[in-house]
């Protein structure tokens, strides 16, 4: 890796901002549930976390990629999110959460997708290396996690908040010590608009696969934690049980540049797919056996890592240069955005309908549908990126 790559500036904003999701995911449904809130609002205001990166994303995209000021554009964006997010403190009503909510993670969502472009363009001809960077997000997931429990299990869990504020000033005083890569100034000309690249029947079929696979993850990131407790488990115990996935996490992103030398994108999304299929239906089935949930813990090195890695890897094949941002931004509109809203809300309305065994069940079918669509039409290798 270049000298000049400012790896731990890079590797610290990515430990950050996973940090915030370790606080956020895990337990801010049981944040919620301490206002007496029904499932089904749980599920629309889990909601509200994703629906902003079906717009946010791709209205920033744009600005980055016209401008060629993408650096800006993640400052504000992080700078907003803490400002915004300072209102949580006064809101006790599912209205006011709820609005608090989408209004900062317009922004928040805003700053990942573009940080991605920063990213690779600093490694250049190194994004095999992407991984190893990528991988300090996953250890400060693992630390707010499991640290987080820990907390939670001493305080009120009202005091979650302040958590989530701090980290959030964290990432924006990190954003101020990234410099834009030299990249950033060169201004290249490209003869495909973003259209263009979108109705390609291969990247369309890409984008609704990832958008089914966020879908199925709905149930998990929405009530795994409250299922847990209504099973006995510890807050610390839920905290090391989501710490064990992204430990997996942490494996899978050390080994994946060799794994892609040795097999191609296509195998390894349907390797991945398949077990995440596999680990929705042993929650579905067995949520009462500890092992088995100790071990399909260890499969989000599949169903979030590997096919994380592909998504990312395949917007960088199929988008030109001249639209990396929006290519990222529309990657995560579809996915973390479209498909983690859906997911989110629906899981709410299955909850009480089906229980938990139905509502996961369902997540499995879901990845099983990503499957065939993958099967019939994910084919990267004729698809020549265009450089």
């Amino acid at each position: 890796m270049s000298q000049s790559l400012p790896y731990f500036r890079l590797s610290g904003f990515y430990l950050f901002y996973f940090a915030l999701l370790g606080t956020l995911v895990p337990y801010w449904s049981l944040y919620l549930q301490s206002f007496s809130l029904t499932s089904q609002t749980i599920g629309l205001l889990m909601a509200m976390l994703h629906l902003s990166r079906v717009v946010a994303p791709n209205i920033w995209g744009w600005i980055a990629d016209k401008s060629g000021h993408r650096i800006r554009v993640v400052r504000y964006g992080a700078f907003l999110t803490w400002v915004i997010f300072i209102a949580i403190f006064w809101q006790t009503s599912a209205l006011g959460i709820g609005v608090v909510m989408l209004l900062f993670s317009f922004f928040w969502n805003a700053v990942l997708p573009q940080f991605e472009v920063l990213t690779l363009q600093h490694l250049a001809a190194s994004r095999d290396r992407y991984s190893q960077i990528r991988l300090w997000g996953s250890v400060g997931f693992i630390l707010a996690v499991v640290g987080t429990g820990v907390i939670l299990d001493r305080v009120d869990i009202r005091w979650l908040p302040m958590v989530a504020l701090m980290l959030m000033i964290l990432i924006w005083l990190n954003t101020l010590l990234i410099t834009a890569p030299l990249v950033e100034s060169t201004r290249r000309q490209d003869d495909r608009s973003l259209w263009s690249i979108v109705k390609t029947p291969q990247v369309m079929v890409f984008l609704l696969i990832f958008f089914l696979v966020q879908f199925s993850h709905g149930p998990y990131y929405t009530f795994y934690s409250v299922m847990l407790q209504d099973l006995g488990y510890s807050r610390g115990r839920i905290g090391q049980l989501w710490a064990v996935g992204v430990i997996a996490e942490v494996l899978l992103f050390m080994l994946i540049p060799r794994l892609f030398q040795r097999f191609t994108l296509r195998h390894i999304m349907l390797l991945s797919l398949l077990l995440c299929s596999l680990r929705w239906m042993l929650i579905a089935f067995y949520p009462d056996q500890s092992g088995v949930l100790w071990f399909a813990q260890l499969l989000h090195a599949a169903s979030f890592g590997s096919l994380h890695a592909v998504g990312i890897a395949l917007v960088y094949h199929y988008f030109s240069p001249a639209t990396q941002g929006r290519g990222q931004a529309l990657f995560a509109s579809a996915g973390f955005g479209a498909g983690g809203a859906a997911g989110a809300m629906l899981s709410g309305v299955f909850w009480d309908a089906w229980g938990g065994q139905g509502t996961f069940l369902a997540a499995a079918l879901i990845s099983m549908l990503a499957i065939v669509m993958a099967l019939g039409w994910i084919f990267p290798e004729k698809v020549k990126r265009l450089d």
